[in-house]
């Protein structure tokens, strides 16, 4: 597995823990435990998204770089590389 590819495992295991946990907190609004182990993912998802974006470009439009016009669409997707 290269590099790009790991990086893209990472962010989705963080979005899948993430998902389950914000389910749990939707029942357990109170649990601290939770809260942190959300935002301790939520901090890694951001780097690992980061970190992608910088190398192999944007993930969604929202990371697009937009200072020469609207590249999102003249780039391979993540899912064609």
């Amino acid at each position: 597995m290269n590099e790009k590819q790991k990086l893209m495992q990472r962010i989705q295991a963080c979005c899948f823990v993430l998902t389950e946990t914000g389910l749990y907190l939707d029942s357990h609004p109170q649990c601290r435990k939770a809260l942190r182990y959300f935002e301790k993912y939520a901090r890694m998802r951001d780097e690992a998204v980061r970190q992608y974006e910088q190398k192999y470009g944007a993930l969604t439009y929202y990371g697009a770089d937009t200072a020469n016009g609207w590249n999102w669409v003249t780039e391979p997707f993540p899912w064609e590389a």
